[in-house]
């Protein structure tokens, strides 16, 4: 019997990269699908509806308080409700802070950070009356350690983990757990796209770039692959992990052993 069948899953940020990757295993895990996400979701949509289970897509811009209720509340109308609801919704910006825009801060602060505090307002109170949730917020290595030039995402991320803790507390009464995953590199079409653009502008190879990418933070050498994440979500909704609380889990080959 596969672990998640009956249960809906909700992933922000999922018609690609690290949120694509943690829907499917939650979809070979038995759990029913809603996606979110800019673009064309229809690859996404076919990928996970492929492996036998219902599928829904709304395009909340999740910047934007008003979109979110209207998400949650097609969730609840469409799908039944969320029983996990993952936070993977995220967007970078980098440059010292006296040359980072206020735009971009008010942007990564409010779809890194207030998405999830939104999110998770609309969905305590349904898990809550059915004792049973998870929730699991993708933060990252910077919710726990700072890097130059990411003032927002990083202060954002360790609000993440803060907000993470503090549900986690909330709900320790409760079947309903929130924990937080934080990963290192991991290779996504936006990472390809750093490291082609580092071959390219030190003349290496593809292969050298991404070597030295990875040697500046990941001691492994290696990145986290979307499905292990995915992976790692799955046994946050397992019965084995009923008593992990309010855990800041990172998936980082090494990089905050340092």
């Amino acid at each position: 019997m596969q672990l998640l069948a009956g249960k809906t899953a909700l992933v922000t940020g999922s018609t690609s990269g690290i949120g694509l990757g943690i829907a499917t295993e939650l979809a070979r895990a038995g759990a029913h699908i809603v996606l979110n996400g800019f673009g064309d979701a229809e690859p996404a949509r076919q990928q996970i509806a492929a492996l036998g289970v219902q599928v829904w897509y709304h395009p909340a811009d999740m910047s934007k308080p008003d979109d979110i209720a209207e998400l949650m509340a097609y969730a609840a109308r469409e799908a039944g409700g969320v029983d996990v609801l993952v936070n993977n919704a995220g967007i970078q910006h980098v440059a010292p802070i006296e040359d980072f825009p206020a735009e971009r801060w008010d942007a990564i602060l409010a779809i890194n950070l207030s998405s999830s505090f939104h999110t998770m307002h609309h969905a305590i109170p349904a898990m809550k009356a059915r004792n049973w949730g998870r929730i699991i917020n993708l933060a990252s290595v910077h919710g726990l350690v700072g890097s130059a030039n990411k003032s927002a995402y990083v202060a954002a991320k360790h609000g993440l983990v803060g907000l993470t803790k503090v549900a986690a507390l909330e709900l320790a009464q409760t079947g309903v757990t929130c924990n937080a995953i934080c990963p290192g590199w991991v290779r996504t079409p936006l990472v390809e796209k750093q490291i082609a653009a580092r071959a390219q502008a030190s003349g290496q190879s593809l292969a050298q770039a991404q070597i030295d990418l990875l040697s500046e933070k990941q001691p492994s050498q290696q990145f986290v692959t979307p499905e292990q994440l995915g992976q790692l979500a799955v046994f946050l909704c397992s019965p084995a992990a009923d008593q992990i609380r309010g855990a800041a889990w990172n998936m980082d080959g090494g990089w905050v052993a340092q």
